[in-house]
């Protein structure tokens, strides 16, 4: 290597230039593709024996290897901090979602430093890296337009972010960030927009502009779409190619998935379907009109996934013209078993289900028509769900295998793995970090930024590539998530339930008293991977044995404690509030936002005031009377909005995308400068009374049946002066400023619903007055 030698003049020096750009293709290492589907099930695509046409999914199989025994984590956060890190999710900090954060190490949802993720790994040895997509790895704590930064994706080793920080989103109308800025979408609905396009788009656009400046710089590429998260959304075009497929139903269909299933080889002869999951009705018991809503449901389910599934395909087609294709590592799979989220009817909404409320077959066929557009947020039943895990017994959620089993896809011919080869060899999600570290012959670290590093708990899965037959080099895993609980051991699965009656809704309304009072289960994988003949009565030692690996796992890993609660408890009321943040009160100096759920004031489910100093100008000029958003939180899905309409002060209660309340006050504002007031005293039951006040003096209200309990978590963002994407109210359209002057707003949360509406009220009367 040339020595560097610095004279006094160029003449007597020698340059030598720092390597640039990172490793070259010429060194090896391999592009990085990882795509993860978001509630799709074990039996949702063509090559694992559906109904629903997948060819771009169908393709990586043909091309690469099926792996029929792998296994996620049961729900999206969790499953993400393993993808990316290699460790169990206990032990990072994600036992469950984001918003499900307590204050115990393994349900703190912050990523430690000491975990550094894949995307950092290979970043610090020359790889580009972007995340495009769900993220869903913030501490809601942690989402506010000033950071902190560190847990969001440029924090935690993507060099690009372009996609959406929270669970789910409207995908014709998404939450977006890029980088670390809010975004609006570049087009809507009636442009022809949707998310699943939108993120191919941006993928291809980076891979592209990659290749422009640096053909063999080698890259990752984490492409999270929300296919098939709620809401099931799809061009009706793609919809419409399923009319009538599924007219025969959901028992019709296991079969006939399962029989594809063994012919495709990705189930041995033999295999049983597993138990109907209790609350699941046959489909012949469902009358006419049940069956015909029910099949329009999976019509929108299954054109949204065959509509992701040809995104994936021109991404695909994009690889291939720049050259990348053979030398790109490609891995495809799902976050979790299909959802039963749906219930047993389906749900037009999934706010309902996040707000308790009932959901009814004639809201549905209401509504059909409209079913996988931009007004719903639409989720089919769980007798659907439970085809989609075909053949395994219960869902998303769940530690059985229907839970917590998903087809993986592996291509990558330049690194051994056989085109059109089945793998059975058991693993997990844990293992994707360490195999793309093998493939990319990149060691991991010992310290990453001089933080020392946890070490991984997963196993490379290169061993199988060439050899069908190897031995898997896993032996045990353990699980858990809302309380339920399993275990993993060579061959042999221990599975406990939380939910102590059966039923099939989920978290427990009526939990045990105690942990010992539930049943654990016990199969045997290797000859019943459907779990149809429980052996715990049988083999007590080996059920004691694999119970007390548990609960050693459980410690070791961070899992305790193991939560028990009914399902009211497990939503605290109010979780940590960001830093420096008042909770009592919330001031904004003129309009502002989108701020994210997290950070934004606490407003669902309790009794709150809010003020604004506002100028109106003179109705006479151009644009007539005032109009425009004061304060919204959430949008057409669920959420609240005060605003003003020709002059008149009103707020809207949105409790699902069908189910909205209006408060109006039979005043108009004048010009001139105005403090406006509204007041919601809310009641035990939730429902509320609503009052404006102008300048101190009563203006009127009204009441409303019921507020939210909790905003849905697909658009809970905050506005002030204004809204972005999809607005609360129909009354108006997205960005409706406040046409006035916003000098200030200001918010005062009070306690949950159920609190003495009068101690509420005074409370809040006396912070007014302070002001």
């Amino acid at each position: 290597m040339t020595q560097q030698r610095i004279g006094r003049t160029p003449a007597e020096s020698r340059e030598r230039w720092p390597e640039l750009g990172g490793r070259s293709r010429a060194a090896g290492a391999p592009n990085v593709v990882v795509i993860l589907l978001d509630d799709v099930g074990f039996a949702q695509y063509g090559c694992f024996g559906s109904t629903i046409q997948t060819p771009a999914i169908d393709r990586l199989a043909r091309e690469g290897l099926r792996y029929v025994n792998f296994h996620t984590t049961a729900v999206c956060s969790p499953t993400r901090a393993s993808l990316l890190t290699g460790r169990n999710c206990h032990a990072v900090g994600f036992g469950h979602v984001t918003e499900r954060l307590a204050g115990y190490p393994g349900y703190s949802m912050r990523l430690p430093d000491s975990a550094a993720t894949v995307a950092e790994i290979l970043r610090g040895n020359g790889y580009t890296t972007w995340a495009v997509g769900k993220w869903h790895l913030t501490p809601s704590y942690e989402t506010g337009p000033q950071g902190p930064f560190e847990r969001w994706p440029l924090g935690r080793g993507f060099d690009r972010f372009y996609g959406f920080l929270g669970g789910s989103t409207d995908q014709y109308a998404p939450e977006l960030v890029r980088d670390n800025t809010p975004v609006s979408p570049p087009r809507t609905a009636a442009d022809g927009y949707h998310l699943s396009a939108d993120l191919v788009d941006e993928s291809i656009r980076q891979i592209r502009d990659l290749r422009a400046v640096a053909p063999n710089r080698p890259f990752m590429l984490y492409l999270a779409t929300g296919c098939g998260h709620a809401p099931h959304q799809a061009p009706a075009e793609w919809i419409e190619r399923y009319r009538g497929v599924f007219d025969a139903g959901w028992d019709a269909e296991r079969d006939r998935v399962l029989a594809r299933q063994i012919e495709l080889g990705v189930m041995p002869p033999g295999t049983r379907l597993g138990p109907s999951n209790p609350g699941v009705p046959a489909w012949t018991d469902l009358t006419a009109e049940q069956r015909r809503l029910a099949s329009r449901m999976m019509e929108v389910y299954a054109g949204f996934v065959s509509y992701t599934d040809a995104q994936i395909g021109r991404l695909l087609d994009a690889l291939e013209a720049t050259g990348d294709l053979d030398d790109t590592v490609v891995m495809l799979c799902s976050d979790n078993g299909a959802s039963g989220e749906g219930g047993p009817e389906g749900s037009v909404d999934e706010g309902l289900y996040l707000n308790d409320r009932p959901q009814r077959t004639e809201d549905g066929l209401a509504h059909i028509d409209e079913l996988g557009g931009p007004r719903l947020y639409n989720h089919y039943p769980w007798g659907w769900a439970q085809a989609g895990n075909t053949p395994f017994r219960w869902y998303k959620q769940f530690t059985h295998a229907g839970g917590i089993t998903n087809g993986l896809l592996v291509r990558y011919p330049g690194g051994g793995a056989p085109a059109g080869g089945i793998r059975r060899q058991y693993h997990h999600v844990i293992d994707i970090a360490p195999t793309l570290l093998d493939l990319t012959g990149t060691a991991a670290p010992a310290a990453v930024r001089g933080v020392a590093q946890q070490p991984m708990h997963g196993v490379s899965m290169r061993y199988s590539f060439a050899d069908a037959d190897a031995p898997g080099h896993r032996h045990t895993q353990h699980y858990e998530m809302w309380g339920n609980r399993g275990i993993w051991q060579d061959g042999w699965m221990a599975v406990c339930r939380l939910q102590p009656d059966g039923a099939g809704a989920f978290p427990p309304q009526r939990p045990p008293a105690t942990l010992d009072e539930l049943r654990w289960e016990l199969y045997d994988h290797r000859s019943d991977p459907s779990e149809c003949d429980d052996l715990a009565e049988r083999e007590p030692a080996r059920l004691r044995a694999m119970t007390e690996l548990w609960w050693a796992a459980a410690g070791r890993y961070d899992v305790l404690p193991v939560d028990n609660r009914a399902r009211a408890e497990r939503w605290p009321a109010d979780p940590p509030a960001p830093p420096g943040s008042d909770p009592a009160r919330a001031r904004f100096h003129g309009p502002g936002g989108p701020y994210e759920r997290g950070v934004a004031p606490r407003v669902a489910g309790r009794s709150f005031r809010m003020y604004a100093e506002v100028t109106i100008g003179d109705a006479t000029a151009p644009g007539g009377r005032p109009r425009g958003v004061l304060y919204a939180v959430g949008g057409g899905h669920g959420g609240y909005c005060w605003y003003v309409q020709d002059g008149q002060i009103r707020f809207e209660v949105a409790q699902s995308s069908v189910q909205t309340e209006t408060v109006a006050a039979p005043f108009v504002v004048a010009p001139g400068r105005h403090r406006l007031e509204v007041a919601v005293d809310a009641a035990a039951d939730l429902s509320a009374r609503i009052m404006f006040t102008v300048d101190g003096a009563a203006v009127g209200g009204g009441s409303v049946s019921r507020l939210l309990k909790r905003v849905p978590i697909g658009s809970g963002r905050t506005y002030v002066g204004h809204v972005m994407s999809s607005p609360v109210s129909g009354a108006f359209t997205a960005p409706n400023p406040f046409t006035g002057e916003l000098h200030e707003l200001v918010v005062l949360p009070g306690p949950p619903a159920g609190a003495a509406p009068a101690v509420q009220r005074e409370t809040a009367d006396a912070e007014m007055r302070e002001q």
